[in-house]
Order: C-alpha cells, then structure tokens, then sequence
C-alpha cells in the first residue's frame, strides 16, 4: 500500500497549523515602524500614567514599539480628534478618556471636528474608576441625604467643583442632582489639584473628584466623604456609601473610563489583535494591581462589547446633557 499521498496530506496540514500559529503570533500589520499611542492629556496624569504602563506590555507583546504622545488641550479633544484623523492602518491608537469621547460632542457640538461613533473604532475598554463626592469641612451635612436636604432647604446656596464643564465629573454631579430634585451652583475649574485646596480651605462647599485623588484627604480628615459613585464602596474608605445607598438614588452608578481606540475603518483583523493583547496586558496581576493603586478596575472584553458600552454611555449622557442645558 502506497502511503505517501497520505504522509504529504499529513505534512502539509501540520505546516498549516505551524503557520497559523506564526501567523496569530505576529502583528496582523507590518512592523514597519513604531505604533504611536496619542495621550489627549498632559503628561503625569492619571490617563498618562496608565497609557505609558499599557504601551510598555503591548510592546512586548505585539513585538512593535510602541511610542507614547501626549497632545494635551481643549479637554482632551485636540488629541482625540489627531487621532480620529489619522490613517487607519494600525500604527495610530489614542487613550479615549470619556469626556472627550462621548460627552464633548454634546456640549460643544460646533467646537468638536469629530464625530466618535463614525471617525473611531473601538478596540478595549482599559479601565473604570468610580468618583467621589467630598464635603468642606464643617459643612453641616455628613451623607448625601443631609447634603439633599440642605439644599432643598436653602435653594442656591451651596456651590460643586469640578473639573471642568462637560466633563464626567460634572454629568456624574449633574444627575445626582436631578435624582435629587435639588440646585446647586457649579463651579468649573482647569484642574483637580486646585478643587481639593479650595475645598479644604472652605472657597466651595462640595466637590466631584477622582476617588483616588479625593480619598487621601477624607483619610487625612480633611475633607468629609459624602458619596461615591459607583456601584460599590471604596476598599480604603469602607465608611463612606455609595449614592445609590440613599434614599431616592437607586440604581446610580457612575464611573470614569478610558478606553483604546483606532481610526475607523482601521482593518478588523488589527482590531482584533489589539484587543486580545490589550485583553492579555490587563488580565496580568501586576497589571490590575497598579490599576488598583490609582482607585481603578482593569477592563476586559471584546471591541464589540466596548463599542456598545460606550454608545450607551453616550446615550445616558445625551439625555443628562439636554436635561440640564450644559453648553461649553
């Protein structure tokens, strides 16, 4: 019996799976050059810090350089919107935070040149972190319940920082106060840094913060913990409850993310592969643990399942920007 048009089938299908393999092992694009990785803030944030952690592991990974730029301004729109018009060949991604991706568009519509859900592709989701509702010291509400009823009972008095108008910060505040039924008087700042000063001094009465940023100065005691915004309480401040634990707030859970994201129409199968390293870095211990020092939770998933998070993301927020009339 001639066995040999059986040996030659039996070869060529392990040379096909040894090529498969080659083939899932390297970039689904050439190496030619160095990936550009655009940070749409400046560098030393939080969104920088975690961009230049997720550069080094995808490096590895990908066998690519992969080379970290910030192009900071206008709330992290002008990096964003480098991004979006980039050439949607593999070698441009950008750390979408969510205020410039899916809440600036609907606060300065003409402002904006980019359209999120036509000009970027989804890839992964990095990570989420809740916020934190901090009080002055001294003010006479010490949970959320009591900061509603204070309001309501001298209407405009009290005043909110954040970081910006527009930003998660603000919608996250904004919403607690139309499930509250209260008002309060804004107070947009440039930067986060400040807010806590004057906050601690006494200048505003209440302040949306980064819980990581925040929670330092509740533990100092500097500053009185009202809420947080997501669905669970803060490991390093277990006292202080969520907004969904008040009365009236069911079911509030708000949180930061910041995401990876491409040029649309950047070919599917570099998507693909960016989202499984993405998801490999992420699933790493020391990887999460980092994330964990700076208040945040790894994300995880596939481009798709981000994609639909973040339309919905933009939804909620549409109806929260066009409830309170916010215009930058």
């Amino acid at each position: 019996m001639n066995r040999s048009p059986m040996l030659k089938t039996a070869l060529w299908g392990v040379a096909a799976l040894l090529v498969t393999g080659a083939a899932q092992a390297q970039p689904a694009w050439p190496a030619a050059k160095p990936i550009t990785l655009i940070v749409p803030f400046t560098a030393g944030g939080s969104v920088d810090a975690t961009a230049r952690l997720l550069a080094e592991q995808l490096g590895q990974r990908l066998k690519q350089t992969v080379v970290v730029d910030n192009v900071a301004g206008a709330g992290g729109t002008i990096g964003v919107a480098k991004a979006a018009a980039a050439a949607p060949d593999g070698y441009t991604l950008v750390m979408g935070a969510d205020s410039p991706v899916a809440i600036a568009k609907l606060v300065n519509p003409a402002g904006v040149r980019y359209d999120p859900a036509k000009d970027l592709a989804p890839v992964a989701l990095i990570n989420t972190a809740p916020m934190l509702l901090v009080a002055r010291p001294g003010l006479p509400a010490r949970n959320l319940a009591e900061v509603v009823a204070l309001a309501r009972k001298e209407p405009g008095r009290l005043s909110y920082a954040t970081s910006g108008i527009g930003t998660v910060l603000h919608l996250a505040m904004e919403m607690i106060k139309q499930q509250g039924k209260f008002h309060a008087v804004h107070v947009p700042y440039r930067g986060g840094a400040q807010i806590a000063t004057d906050t601690i001094g006494g200048q505003v009465d209440l302040a949306m913060l980064v819980s990581v940023s925040a929670a330092q100065h509740v533990q100092a005691g500097k500053l009185q913990g009202i809420a947080v915004t997501g669905a669970r309480r803060l490991a390093i401040l277990p006292n202080v409850p969520t907004v969904a634990e008040t009365p009236g707030f069911k079911g509030y859970d708000v949180v930061s993310w910041t995401g990876l994201f491409a040029p649309a129409r950047t070919p599917p199968a570099v998507i693909e592969q960016l989202n499984q390293a993405v998801n490999a870095v992420l699933a790493q211990p020391e990887v999460r643990a980092k994330l964990q020092d700076q208040g945040a939770t790894a994300g995880s998933g596939s481009a798709e399942e981000f994609g639909k998070f973040v339309a919905s993301e933009q939804q909620r927020y549409a109806q929260i920007v066009k409830a309170a009339g916010i215009r930058d």
